[in-house]
């Protein structure tokens, strides 16, 4: 059986896509999966009725970020969703807005509004530790960057998460090679109790970090990343790679210390880095299992089953969604994550912190619903396409 009929505006054109069926995988909820670690990259909820006049901090995708306020309840709902299937969370990182919308004031209630609903439900929490409460347009030394990112993972452990060390503006700012890298990523880690994860965040997402690791080739960049991570290994958990390059990532993945865990963050290639190989695999933390959490989760399961032409089955469906969700300019992502938030009912609107909704095309979203429905990734196709419609007649187009 088919559902309902809607037209989509193309560029030029139009054409008619017919949505299907409700899929079962959204009925999913259990336990996390057993054979690999999985976190979404949970976005925040504005309030668009809400302000917050006299913000500094810049959006570095788009216009200043005075304008909505965060939908606490909202926000919080759709974690709690993410749980309710088994996966973790990572929060106040890119997928949140962070640096672009949400500063390290509001980051910081964030984590512990996080911290604590995973306390309350169980849920695994991992937060990012940035260094963005220094201000912008100062030289900010290598003592200073090391002591922003100690305060931060400190809050973030102190509200029962795990930090995630980000990639710093200040830091790429500030550092002269790789020796600088090594002295404030060890004396942070030095500092720190308990296991934290890395990042390596390429220039697709934010171009701010070319040269990352203080050289912008990525063998020694890796090198680098290497060195700190064995230097560090009873302080290192895992570390996160988003640089769009699976054998760069598969590479790293082998070289790894025994104990430390590589969570891709290759929101193009994750099905493969996942499933991995005879030699090893990659858990997640994706922004991309935001917008696919329940396929997402539905493939993991068969995968624990030991079925991975089951996982496959479901996970290749979304690649063209991630793809597209994830297409240049990279760092715009987050709108087509809240758009089928919005779609999908975990949200009342389509606003984003920072106006960062008019960051895509209306051509550009309505071939991302015709994606998320092919992926099974819509929850209730006739609501999808009900505010589908409402949505294009707002841009001046008649979808029926």
């Amino acid at each position: 059986m088919t559902g309902p009929r809607i037209v989509l505006p193309t560029d030029g054109g139009t054409r008619t896509h017919v949505l299907a069926e409700r899929s079962p995988v959204h009925d999913l909820t259990g336990d996390a999966p057993v054979t690999r670690t999985a976190y979404a990259a949970a976005h925040v909820v504005a309030d668009p009725l809400t302000e917050r006049p006299g913000t500094e901090t810049p959006c570095t995708d788009g216009p200043g970020i005075d304008g909505p306020g965060i939908d606490w309840d909202a926000t919080l709902g759709f974690r709690r969703h993410l749980w309710s299937l088994g996966l973790g969370v990572a929060d106040a990182m890119d997928t949140a807005q962070r640096g672009a919308g949400l500063d390290w004031a509001a980051a910081r209630e964030l984590i512990a509004r996080s911290g604590a609903e995973a306390r309350a439900v169980g849920g695994a929490l991992v937060c990012g530790a940035m260094t963005d409460q220094l201000a912008p347009g100062r030289h900010w030394t290598l003592h200073d960057i090391a002591d922003a990112y100690v305060e931060q993972a400190g809050w973030i452990r102190e509200s029962g998460g795990t930090p995630v060390l980000m990639a710093s503006r200040q830091l790429a700012a500030a550092a002269r090679d790789a020796d600088d890298y090594h002295e404030v990523y060890g004396a942070v880690l030095r500092q720190l109790e308990g296991p934290v994860l890395l990042h390596w965040l390429g220039d697709a997402f934010d171009p701010a970090m070319t040269a990352y690791w203080g050289d912008a080739d990525l063998d020694r960049a890796a090198a680098t990343v290497l060195g700190i991570v064995t230097e560090h290994a009873d302080r290192i958990s895992g570390i996160k790679i988003s640089l769009l390059d699976a054998d760069r990532e598969v590479a790293l993945r082998r070289q790894l210390p025994p104990g430390v865990r590589m969570l891709t963050g290759d929101d193009f290639h994750y099905p493969e880095l996942i499933r991995g190989d005879e030699q090893g695999h990659s858990g997640a933390l994706l922004g991309v299992f935001d917008a696919i959490a329940a396929p997402a989760r539905a493939a993991l399961a068969r995968l624990d089953a030991g079925d991975t032409d089951g996982y496959t089955a479901l996970l290749a469906p979304t690649v063209p969604l991630a793809r597209h969700l994830f297409a240049a300019p990279t760092s715009a992502y987050k709108t087509g994550v809240v758009f089928l938030a919005w779609l999908n009912g975990h949200q009342d609107h389509f606003h984003l912190l920072g106006g960062a909704q008019t960051f895509r095309s209306v051509i550009h979203l309505s071939t991302l619903f015709a994606l998320a429905d092919e992926a099974g990734a819509l929850a209730d196709p006739p609501l999808a396409a009900h505010r589908m419609r409402a949505f294009l007649a707002v841009a001046g187009f008649d979808a029926t």
